[in-house]
Protein backbone atom coordinates (compact mmCIF):
# COMPACT_ATOMS: atom_id res chain seq x y z
CA UNK A 1 0.00 0.00 0.00
CA UNK A 2 1.45 3.67 -0.76
CA UNK A 3 1.10 6.12 2.58
CA UNK A 4 1.38 9.81 2.00
CA UNK A 5 4.19 11.31 3.43
CA UNK A 6 2.71 13.28 5.95
CA UNK A 7 3.95 14.08 9.54
CA UNK A 8 1.13 11.63 11.06
CA UNK A 9 3.45 9.00 9.71
CA UNK A 10 6.47 9.76 11.67
CA UNK A 11 5.57 12.52 13.62
CA UNK A 12 5.55 10.02 16.76
CA UNK A 13 9.07 8.72 16.26
CA UNK A 14 10.53 12.12 16.12
CA UNK A 15 13.36 12.87 18.15
CA UNK A 16 12.81 15.33 21.03
CA UNK A 17 15.58 15.94 23.23
CA UNK A 18 14.62 15.55 27.17
CA UNK A 19 15.63 17.78 29.82
CA UNK A 20 18.40 15.58 30.99
CA UNK A 21 19.59 14.76 27.61
CA UNK A 22 23.30 15.80 26.68
CA UNK A 23 25.03 15.67 23.43
CA UNK A 24 25.79 11.94 23.44
CA UNK A 25 22.17 10.92 23.76
CA UNK A 26 21.40 13.12 20.73
CA UNK A 27 23.33 11.32 18.34
CA UNK A 28 26.81 11.82 16.73
CA UNK A 29 27.14 12.34 13.38
CA UNK A 30 30.08 11.08 11.39
CA UNK A 31 30.36 12.26 7.63
CA UNK A 32 32.96 10.68 5.52
CA UNK A 33 34.49 14.02 3.78
CA UNK A 34 34.89 14.83 -0.03
CA UNK A 35 38.36 15.61 -1.26
CA UNK A 36 37.32 17.70 -3.80
CA UNK A 37 33.45 18.64 -4.01
CA UNK A 38 33.68 19.33 -0.36
CA UNK A 39 31.11 22.03 -0.52
CA UNK A 40 28.74 19.09 -0.67
CA UNK A 41 30.43 17.54 2.55
CA UNK A 42 29.95 21.03 4.39
CA UNK A 43 25.84 21.05 3.14
CA UNK A 44 25.16 17.90 4.42
CA UNK A 45 27.15 18.83 7.57
CA UNK A 46 25.17 21.77 8.57
CA UNK A 47 22.13 20.18 7.51
CA UNK A 48 23.05 16.90 10.00
CA UNK A 49 23.78 19.36 12.71
CA UNK A 50 20.77 21.46 12.01
CA UNK A 51 18.04 18.84 12.62
CA UNK A 52 19.64 17.80 16.10
CA UNK A 53 22.20 15.35 15.70
CA UNK A 54 24.17 15.90 19.05
CA UNK A 55 27.63 16.01 17.52
CA UNK A 56 28.68 16.25 13.63
CA UNK A 57 32.09 15.29 12.54
CA UNK A 58 33.83 15.66 9.57
CA UNK A 59 36.46 13.29 8.78
CA UNK A 60 39.01 14.01 6.10
CA UNK A 61 42.64 13.16 6.28
CA UNK A 62 43.41 15.36 3.11
CA UNK A 63 41.13 17.95 3.40
CA UNK A 64 40.70 18.53 6.80
CA UNK A 65 42.58 21.95 6.80
CA UNK A 66 39.89 23.17 4.51
CA UNK A 67 36.97 22.02 6.35
CA UNK A 68 38.17 23.69 9.23
CA UNK A 69 38.19 26.82 7.71
CA UNK A 70 34.96 26.51 6.25
CA UNK A 71 32.53 24.47 8.53
CA UNK A 72 30.39 26.40 11.15
CA UNK A 73 32.17 26.58 14.70
CA UNK A 74 29.78 23.50 16.18
CA UNK A 75 30.87 21.28 13.45
CA UNK A 76 34.29 19.07 14.50
CA UNK A 77 36.98 18.09 12.11
CA UNK A 78 38.92 15.13 12.18
CA UNK A 79 41.91 13.47 9.99
CA UNK A 80 42.20 10.61 11.81
CA UNK A 81 40.70 7.29 11.38
CA UNK A 82 36.98 6.38 12.00
CA UNK A 83 37.97 3.87 14.41
CA UNK A 84 39.04 6.85 16.95
CA UNK A 85 36.29 8.82 16.86
CA UNK A 86 34.40 9.06 20.13
CA UNK A 87 30.61 7.05 20.33
CA UNK A 88 29.29 7.21 16.86
CA UNK A 89 25.97 6.37 16.13
CA UNK A 90 25.52 6.81 12.53
CA UNK A 91 28.13 7.26 8.90
CA UNK A 92 27.32 9.53 5.84
CA UNK A 93 29.25 8.87 2.90
CA UNK A 94 28.97 10.18 -0.60
CA UNK A 95 27.85 14.03 -0.68
CA UNK A 96 30.81 15.25 -2.92
CA UNK A 97 32.24 11.71 -3.49
CA UNK A 98 33.02 8.52 -1.35
CA UNK A 99 36.84 7.35 -2.42
CA UNK A 100 38.34 3.78 -1.93
CA UNK A 101 39.96 4.76 1.57
CA UNK A 102 36.28 6.29 2.90
CA UNK A 103 34.87 2.97 1.54
CA UNK A 104 37.07 0.38 3.09
CA UNK A 105 36.33 2.34 6.93
CA UNK A 106 33.15 2.22 6.24
CA UNK A 107 32.80 -1.72 5.05
CA UNK A 108 34.80 -2.12 8.07
CA UNK A 109 32.78 -0.54 10.77
CA UNK A 110 30.50 -1.32 14.13
CA UNK A 111 27.47 -3.31 11.75
CA UNK A 112 25.23 -1.20 14.87
CA UNK A 113 25.98 1.71 13.20
CA UNK A 114 23.89 3.21 10.97
CA UNK A 115 24.95 3.93 7.41
CA UNK A 116 23.48 6.83 5.32
CA UNK A 117 24.94 6.16 1.49
CA UNK A 118 24.34 8.99 -1.22
CA UNK A 119 25.60 9.70 -4.45
CA UNK A 120 28.80 7.35 -5.21
CA UNK A 121 28.66 5.70 -2.16
CA UNK A 122 25.71 4.05 -3.13
CA UNK A 123 28.27 1.15 -4.89
CA UNK A 124 28.87 -0.59 -0.98
CA UNK A 125 25.18 -1.29 -0.45
CA UNK A 126 25.48 -5.10 -1.34
CA UNK A 127 28.74 -4.74 0.68
CA UNK A 128 27.62 -3.83 4.48
CA UNK A 129 26.09 -5.92 6.84
CA UNK A 130 24.67 -2.96 8.49
CA UNK A 131 21.29 -3.41 9.93
CA UNK A 132 20.26 -0.21 9.45
CA UNK A 133 21.07 1.06 6.01
CA UNK A 134 19.64 3.64 3.64
CA UNK A 135 20.46 5.13 0.42
CA UNK A 136 19.28 8.54 -1.34
CA UNK A 137 19.53 8.06 -5.58
CA UNK A 138 18.09 10.15 -8.00
CA UNK A 139 17.16 8.52 -11.06
CA UNK A 140 19.74 8.08 -12.56
CA UNK A 141 22.46 6.89 -9.72
CA UNK A 142 18.98 3.86 -8.75
CA UNK A 143 19.78 2.74 -12.34
CA UNK A 144 23.75 3.32 -12.46
CA UNK A 145 23.90 0.58 -9.75
CA UNK A 146 20.55 -1.08 -9.49
CA UNK A 147 19.64 -1.53 -13.47
CA UNK A 148 16.53 -0.17 -15.62
CA UNK A 149 14.08 0.71 -13.26
CA UNK A 150 10.86 -0.01 -16.19
CA UNK A 151 7.29 1.50 -15.99
CA UNK A 152 6.80 1.49 -12.17
CA UNK A 153 9.82 4.18 -10.12
CA UNK A 154 7.62 2.96 -6.82
CA UNK A 155 7.84 -1.03 -7.59
CA UNK A 156 11.60 -0.47 -8.30
CA UNK A 157 12.53 0.82 -5.06
CA UNK A 158 10.29 -1.47 -3.57
CA UNK A 159 12.16 -4.26 -5.20
CA UNK A 160 15.50 -2.76 -4.12
CA UNK A 161 14.12 -2.75 -0.91
CA UNK A 162 13.13 -5.64 -0.42
CA UNK A 163 16.34 -7.48 -1.91
CA UNK A 164 19.08 -5.55 -0.54
CA UNK A 165 17.31 -5.36 3.25
CA UNK A 166 17.63 -1.21 2.80
CA UNK A 167 15.47 1.50 3.34
CA UNK A 168 15.54 3.08 -0.58
CA UNK A 169 14.91 7.04 -0.79
CA UNK A 170 14.17 7.44 -4.64
CA UNK A 171 14.40 11.42 -5.37
CA UNK A 172 12.22 12.80 -8.00
CA UNK A 173 9.17 15.11 -8.77
CA UNK A 174 7.92 12.35 -7.15
CA UNK A 175 9.98 11.25 -4.12
CA UNK A 176 9.49 7.33 -2.66
CA UNK A 177 10.60 6.23 0.60
CA UNK A 178 10.44 1.86 0.42
CA UNK A 179 11.44 -0.02 3.24
CA UNK A 180 12.35 -4.06 3.77
CA UNK A 181 9.43 -4.43 5.63
CA UNK A 182 7.34 -3.63 2.37
CA UNK A 183 6.18 0.27 3.39
CA UNK A 184 6.08 2.26 0.80
CA UNK A 185 5.82 6.13 1.19
CA UNK A 186 5.26 8.81 -1.57
CA UNK A 187 5.80 12.73 -1.44
CA UNK A 188 4.52 15.19 -3.50
CA UNK A 189 5.47 17.95 -1.05
CA UNK A 190 8.22 19.64 -2.16
CA UNK A 191 9.45 22.90 -4.56
CA UNK A 192 10.33 22.45 -8.41
CA UNK A 193 13.17 25.08 -7.55
CA UNK A 194 14.74 21.55 -5.53
CA UNK A 195 16.14 20.66 -9.35
CA UNK A 196 19.45 22.53 -7.87
CA UNK A 197 23.15 20.93 -7.31
CA UNK A 198 23.65 20.81 -3.46
CA UNK A 199 20.02 19.62 -2.49
CA UNK A 200 20.35 16.02 -2.48
CA UNK A 201 23.52 16.99 0.22
CA UNK A 202 21.15 19.17 2.43
CA UNK A 203 18.48 15.68 2.11
CA UNK A 204 21.64 13.34 3.13
CA UNK A 205 22.62 15.29 6.11
CA UNK A 206 18.71 15.82 7.52
CA UNK A 207 18.43 11.80 7.18
CA UNK A 208 21.57 10.99 8.89
CA UNK A 209 21.23 13.68 11.32
CA UNK A 210 17.60 11.84 12.42
CA UNK A 211 18.90 7.88 12.43
CA UNK A 212 21.49 9.58 14.37
CA UNK A 213 19.21 10.51 17.73
CA UNK A 214 17.43 7.10 17.28
CA UNK A 215 14.64 7.52 14.97
CA UNK A 216 14.09 4.29 12.36
CA UNK A 217 15.33 4.42 9.18
CA UNK A 218 12.23 4.32 7.55
CA UNK A 219 10.68 7.14 9.25
CA UNK A 220 13.64 9.31 9.59
CA UNK A 221 13.74 8.59 5.61
CA UNK A 222 9.98 10.04 5.49
CA UNK A 223 10.59 12.93 7.68
CA UNK A 224 14.05 14.30 5.92
CA UNK A 225 12.13 14.06 2.59
CA UNK A 226 8.83 16.12 4.30
CA UNK A 227 11.22 18.63 6.15
CA UNK A 228 12.73 18.78 2.57
CA UNK A 229 9.90 19.49 0.51
CA UNK A 230 8.67 22.11 3.53
CA UNK A 231 11.13 24.24 3.70
CA UNK A 232 11.94 24.43 -0.52
CA UNK A 233 8.43 25.46 -0.49
CA UNK A 234 8.61 28.25 1.80
CA UNK A 235 11.85 29.38 0.18
CA UNK A 236 10.10 29.40 -3.21
CA UNK A 237 12.19 31.10 -5.95
CA UNK A 238 15.96 31.77 -6.10
CA UNK A 239 16.52 28.79 -3.68
CA UNK A 240 19.82 27.95 -3.38
CA UNK A 241 21.02 24.96 -0.93
CA UNK A 242 21.91 27.42 1.95
CA UNK A 243 18.18 28.27 2.05
CA UNK A 244 17.32 25.00 2.77
CA UNK A 245 19.15 24.67 6.25
CA UNK A 246 18.29 28.38 7.32
CA UNK A 247 14.63 27.75 6.80
CA UNK A 248 14.58 24.59 8.66
CA UNK A 249 14.26 25.74 12.29
CA UNK A 250 10.96 27.44 11.70
CA UNK A 251 9.73 24.50 9.88
CA UNK A 252 10.88 22.50 12.90
CA UNK A 253 9.69 24.51 15.43
CA UNK A 254 6.37 24.36 13.80
CA UNK A 255 6.36 20.90 13.46
CA UNK A 256 7.54 20.40 17.16
CA UNK A 257 5.63 23.33 18.63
Amino acid sequence: MKLPNTPDLWLSTFPRPAEDDHKYRRGHSVIMGANNYTGATRLAAEACSRVGSGLVTVLSEAQADVYRATLPADIMVRADSLRDINRPTAILAGPGGCDEIAAEAICSSDPGLAVVLDADAIRLCAELSHTSRIITPHFAEFERYFGRTGASLSNAAQDVANAQGVTVVLKGPTTWIAGPDGRLAESHHASPYLAKAGTGDVLAGLVTGLVAQGMPAFEASCAGVWLHGEASLRVGPGLIPQDLTAELRPVLKDLLG
